[in-house]
């Protein structure tokens, strides 16, 4: 008896050896590393940032160039946006798209902020402060009033029916956002350069585009009387008083860009779109005939040196550059001309690195320019003017200042483009021929970026576009879009507290600082 006594016992110890073994760093042999139950800021900034630009880029694509002249979609269908018609439905993509990623940001932020965990660090909470205030700013925008205060509290508060806030106080907040946001990416803690396809990890580029955000922004609500000292004094502070406290974009390197490598993630969004539909739109007349009379390096095909196909990839047409007018009445039986080119050619948008705009230096320049014309800032506006029209081609093409014109035997520069385009500054031009000038260059230099050139048209009514026989909504250009469809049935009551505030949900409603 003692003897099976004495082999029961030693079993149970070998037993719980065995199993001790067995259990030891179970729980580190069995968490993959890879994934995280809390995904850090470094792995959420560059898929929030590759989001967020797909949404831009394709609303960029068939909304912002076919109601700003740049693309004609080549039907008599109804709902075309060329002819300031569209319906309903077209509002979702973007909404829904944005305030998804507004999530990304805001986690972004909230684990960085934790100072009882390592994750802690400032600059993630910077980052995520500029690109919520760049997200909320293209929201409202386009739409108006949207929800801010309240949005995007859903995962957190159960919170699925948030307020709509009016434009105002929204743009007030935002303006708190890029404050803290600059004081944050003072102590340039370091930051993982493979998170950060835009600056490589480089926190002063954050800090400089936070507070080139932040002129934009002013400079968009600044015809707004009740906001307007507030607003002027701010850009005189930024730009002449205390230009070492808010430093601003310096050169075309500087620009927010997130530039495609071709490598995943890092594909354009516009490779998604069919070859045959990328090419499908012609080209507006007025994007392309401006170009074409200013021998602009940008469509010139021996500049940059590639047979047949010029820097922004757009196909010819009979041997030459030419586009459709835009708001063509049905039944014109117009041919498409010019387009751009699909990926299968040698120069295509949809193969382009630079695509991925968010904000260039050029159109930062064009920002000061209209500062100093109306004498904000104490520098002088032919400068930024020109510097504006030289940075928004050489960000194209690099090496224009320095390349020879084999037709002249002369040095191609930002003065004889001028003189040739007949767009410079003269003595007897009146601040409108200025004003003119200068957002007929932005509208260049604004191209791909997101909403930027239906945004600033609506603020200024400039460039001057013509308007074609074939225009609906009185031949006005449209304010706003509508809010998608579901809103209204999901949250009822905020909607028409919004709606009884800012106006009737229609496309011809101001948003509010468009209104006297």
């Amino acid at each position: 008896m003692k003897q099976i006594i004495y082999k029961i016992t030693i079993v149970v110890m070998l037993f719980g050896v065995m199993f001790s073994s067995c259990t030891k760093d179970f729980h580190d042999m069995n968490t993959d590393p890879n994934n995280l139950p809390k995904a850090l800021p470094a792995q959420l900034l560059a898929p929030a940032l590759v989001s967020t630009l797909t949404y831009n880029m394709l609303r960029n694509r068939n909304f912002n160039n076919e109601l700003m002249q740049v693309t004609v979609n080549m039907t008599d269908a109804e709902g075309q946006v060329f002819r300031y018609d569209y319906r309903s439905t077209f509002s979702d993509y973007l909404y829904n798209g944005l305030y998804s990623e507004l999530t990304n940001f805001k986690d972004i932020y909230k684990i960085a902020s934790d100072t009882n965990v390592a994750d802690f660090n400032r600059s993630y909470m910077g980052i995520s402060l500029i690109c919520q205030s760049w997200i909320y700013s293209i929201l409202t925008d386009t739409y108006g009033d949207i929800p801010y205060f309240q949005s995007n509290q859903g995962k957190d508060s159960l919170n699925f029916q948030p307020a709509f806030d009016p434009q105002k106080d929204i743009y007030l907040d935002i303006f708190k956002r890029l404050e803290e946001a600059n004081t944050l990416l003072t102590f340039n803690t370091a930051i993982s350069a493979t998170s950060d396809p835009v600056y490589g990890g480089n926190v002063s580029g954050w800090r400089k585009f936070g507070n080139s955000l932040y002129l934009r922004l002013l400079l968009r609500i600044s015809g707004k009387a009740e906001v307007a000292p507030l607003v002027t004094a701010k850009i005189k502070e930024i730009v002449d008083d205390k230009p070492s406290t808010y430093p601003i974009m310096a050169n075309n390197t500087e620009s927010a860009i997130l530039r495609w490598t071709g490598v995943s993630p890092y594909t354009s969004p516009y490779l998604a779109v069919r070859e045959q539909d990328f090419r499908a739109p012609g080209i507006a007349s007025f994007f392309i005939d401006n170009l074409v009379n200013w021998n602009d390096p940008r469509i010139d095909i021996p500049t940059y040196g590639t047979s047949g196909i010029n820097r922004w990839g757009i196909a010819p047409y009979l041997g030459a550059f030419a586009g459709v007018p835009s708001g063509y009445a049905p039944g014109s039986n117009l041919d498409r001309k010019s387009y751009f080119y699909s990926n299968t050619s040698a120069v295509s948008l949809q193969t382009e690195p630079l695509t991925g705009m968010m904000m260039n230096y050029a159109e930062l320049k064009f920002i000061l320019a209209e500062a100093a014309l109306k004498g904000w800032i104490s520098s002088n506006p032919e400068t930024h003017y020109k510097e504006g029209v030289l940075n928004g081609i050489t960000l194209w093409i690099p090496a224009w200042t320095t390349t020879i014109n084999p037709a002249t035997g002369t040095l191609n520069n930002v003065d004889a483009y001028l003189i040739a385009a007949d767009k410079q500054f003269l003595p007897n031009h009146t601040f409108d021929d200025k004003m003119e000038r200068i957002h007929l260059m932005k509208y260049y230099a604004l191209f791909l970026v997101d909403l930027q050139q239906w945004f600033e048209y609506r603020r200024t009514g400039k460039p001057t576009l013509p308007k074609g026989a074939g225009l609906r909504n009185n031949g006005i250009m449209p304010a706003r879009m509508t809010y998608p469809v579901y809103v209204q049935s999901t949250n009822r009551a905020n909607y028409q507290a919004a709606i009884a505030r800012q106006g009737p949900d229609v496309i011809s409603t101001l948003v509010w600082w468009q209104k006297p």
